[in-house]
């Protein structure tokens, strides 16, 4: 059966919250910039400039913010048919080693993000082929810019003083939008290492929802039985 997720503590419930909050309010930003949008081109033949690259900014962090909380919440798709043939024990196992291959492959993304995202915001990338092993010197990509999205002077003062030798930025500078990159690879791996806690402890059996298509059957039978 799949699996749901109930948060247990109020610093849980409060995290969970937040998540939902995130992903329904770029869900909605992105509906209210694109409806926008059509009424103003087919309308009154205008449109936002700097619509569609937010759409995609958008778009880009609700994939990159919700691939942990659909870990999180047992919600990634995959296929148990095997795994279902085994008994509980070496099911377990298996669940634990699928789990750490997705923790390796977390952490070589990581470290990948890492890399493509830090010359943007004036910082080091780190060396090594597969695995961190340091810093080391990175061409400055922090002048890099949006093509279209506007910037606040403020903002474009203070970030420019900080991280662009004092020049301030026309548009939304490339490293805002980018910093997704890290962090949402960072929060998938630490709900990756979550889920294995929770394989090994029992609490959950596998990184997949299981039987899903079996459970929306059930359920419609059990409305229909209901009326």
């Amino acid at each position: 059966m799949s699996q749901g997720y109930e948060p247990r503590s109020r610093i849980s419930r409060a995290i969970h919250h937040f998540e939902e909050t995130m992903i329904a309010l770029i869900l909605g930003v992105m509906t209210v910039i694109t409806f926008i949008n059509v009424i103003l081109r087919y309308i009154f033949n205008d449109s936002l400039i700097w619509g569609l690259e937010v759409t995609l900014i958008l778009f880009a962090w609700l994939v990159l913010f919700g691939m942990s909380y659909a870990v999180k919440i047992t919600a990634h798709l995959g296929v148990d048919a095997v795994i279902n043939m085994l008994r509980p024990g070496p099911r377990r196992l298996v669940g634990l080693f699928a789990a750490a291959l997705c923790i390796l492959y977390a952490v070589l993304l990581l470290k990948g993000a890492w890399d493509y995202w830090a010359p943007f915001a004036g910082l080091e990338q780190t060396g090594g082929r597969w695995f961190p092993t340091g810093f080391v010197a990175t061409r400055d990509r922090a002048f890099y810019e949006t093509d279209q999205v506007p910037f606040a002077h403020a903002l474009a003062v203070y970030f420019g003083n900080l991280i662009n030798q004092g020049e301030a930025y026309d548009k939304l500078p490339r490293f805002i939008p980018y910093v997704i990159l890290p962090v949402g690879v960072l929060l998938l791996l630490i709900r990756f290492i979550q889920a294995t806690i929770g394989i090994a402890r029992g609490d959950r059996t596998a990184l997949i929802v299981s039987h899903e298509a079996e459970d929306q059957v059930a359920d419609v039978a059990h409305m229909n039985k209901d009326d």
